[in-house]
């Protein structure tokens, strides 16, 4: 049973990545998620404001956003002690290159170019396989277009490559108003892979404290149906590699991700939530299913049921809007309230 596949360049042993998060924020933590069946693993994000705390630029934007409001400064973590610093993180990538036999692809979450090229160059330096450009940029000025906010994306892209050899994903969130155009313009500008989507996390409110409330929420199955859609409809259309993340929790959500085109499926919720014992449980139901199904390699599968290749093409555009609104019926009710 042949469950390897490539991405980025890289070969991998099987279509399961553990994606960023703080699983890989220690080196035991990274060796048990290769000892678990990881074919690959995304470090935890460095951010942009770890990198740029002491410039000047930093500066300016913390007083800037410190003048809008007396407590404004304390939405930002104590950057000293936030994560862990630049330099760990690069000697974390040097340590676990040399305890591990997979992958070490690492991640830079920001939305400037600032330092995003010199730490790009380090991490390249420190041995990683490859890098995650984690594309987090919340736009609310209402003079800026989505046009800038795109050009903005592709600069600091432009910028890292022209920096670094070693391959380049993208991870990007889903709401852009073009995904197909900004996704062309990505592989153009030298992504060789797209990660979709990044989740954006929503703030809650305190009604008792009159306080505005940082919540993570660890991801749902049916949120892998977004970029589920989306890597079905761009397979074989744009010149990159996909990665499908966020909702992947099951041997079935694999699957399918290898069925709409993706190279790879992440995962970080099921194994925050389940351990990451849970990689070769899904491993083996993988290898079952393939079995039972007749199956002999992940390629065999991969595109199958992308939009190119299935029947009725149209079932990923606005005919299927009308249709899947048709298609309630009064029993779902009592399924929708067991789920």
């Amino acid at each position: 049973m042949d469950l390897s596949t490539t991405y980025m360049g890289l070969a991998l042993k099987n279509p399961l990545v553990a994606s960023a998060s703080p699983l890989s924020k220690t080196l035991e933590g990274i060796r048990r998620l290769e000892d678990a069946g990881a074919a690959a693993i995304v470090m935890y994000s460095l951010f942009e404001e770890q990198i740029e705390h002491d410039s000047l630029e930093l500066d300016h934007f913390l007083s800037s956003t410190t003048d809008l409001h007396v407590e404004a400064a304390s939405y930002f973590p104590d950057l000293d002690h936030y994560n862990i610093g630049p330099d760990e993180y690069l000697n974390l990538i040097q340590q676990a290159k040399q305890v591990t036999d997979i992958p070490i692809i690492g991640s830079l979450n920001g939305t400037s170019t600032g330092g995003w090229v010199e730490y790009a160059r380090k991490i390249q330096e420190a041995g990683a396989d490859g890098l995650e450009l984690n594309i987090y940029h919340l736009p609310t000025a209402l003079g800026v277009s989505g046009a800038e906010v795109e050009a903005q994306a592709l600069e600091v892209l432009k910028a890292v490559r022209a920096e670094v050899s070693i391959p380049l994903g993208v991870k990007i969130g889903p709401y852009y108003s073009s995904i197909p155009n900004m996704v062309a313009h990505l592989a153009d500008a030298g992504a060789n892979a797209l990660v979709l989507f990044n989740r954006f996390y929503q703030p809650d409110f305190d009604i008792e404290a009159l306080e505005v409330m940082p919540r993570v929420t660890l991801s749902e199955a049916y949120e892998m149906r977004l970029p589920l859609r989306w890597v079905a409809i761009l397979y074989g259309r744009v010149a990159v590699d996909f990665a499908i993340t966020t909702g992947v929790h099951s041997h079935e959500d694999v699957l399918k991700g290898m069925m709409a085109g993706a190279n790879i499926t992440m995962m970080a919720s099921e194994l925050l939530h389940n351990g990451v014992e849970r990689i070769g449980h899904i491993l083996g139901d993988l290898r079952t299913w393939m079995e039972e199904h007749e199956y002999v390699s992940i390629q065999q599968m991969r595109g199958s049921l992308s939009q190119k290749n299935v029947v009725d093409p149209s079932a990923f555009e606005r005919a299927n809007y009308m249709k899947v609104l048709q298609s309630w019926r009064q029993d779902d009710r009592a399924a929708a309230t067991r789920r």
